[in-house]
């Protein structure tokens, strides 16, 4: 084949996928973090959040909704306050502000931790998951220069 020949295989990348790309390279964006005490992997969070989260919530500020809200701002945001989005009567009376502690606790069953949640994700179990997606959304979610 020509040494400039295209590649067979061509990858596109989700505006996700891309967003998180860009995240990962700015100077802003540290590789580890310490949540609650633990060592944290932003990068592993950022994985976990593609995976199981980015099918219903978005990140970067202005995004809009999913089926989810819009996630821009969550850390020590009281909940159900996302403007524009149809919380469940349970979510914004819970009186719950987003600290690490907070979320957590709500991430391993949230339907447990906010009964009533219109949230059908079914939680995330291992403590290192929750701390790494914890590190990842205390970063992407916070404004960035």
């Amino acid at each position: 084949s020509a040494p400039n020949a295209t590649p067979p295989i061509a990858f596109i990348f989700s505006s996700t996928f891309s967003t998180l790309s860009a995240l990962f390279k700015s100077p802003l964006f540290s590789k580890m973090a310490t949540i609650l005490g633990n060592k944290a992997s932003v990068k592993a969070g950022a994985k976990i959040f593609k995976t199981k989260c980015s099918q219903c919530h978005t990140v970067e500020a202005g995004a809009g909704h999913k089926q989810g809200p819009n996630l821009s701002g969550l850390v020590n945001r009281q909940s159900g306050q996302a403007d524009g989005f149809s919380y469940s009567k349970a979510n914004k009376d819970s009186g719950i502000t987003w600290t690490h502690q907070n979320l957590f606790d709500y991430l391993v069953n949230p339907k447990k931790y906010i009964p009533g949640t219109k949230m059908v994700f079914a939680g995330l179990k291992k403590a290192k998951d929750r701390y790494n997606l914890i590190a990842y959304l205390d970063q992407a979610t916070q404004p960035h220069p």
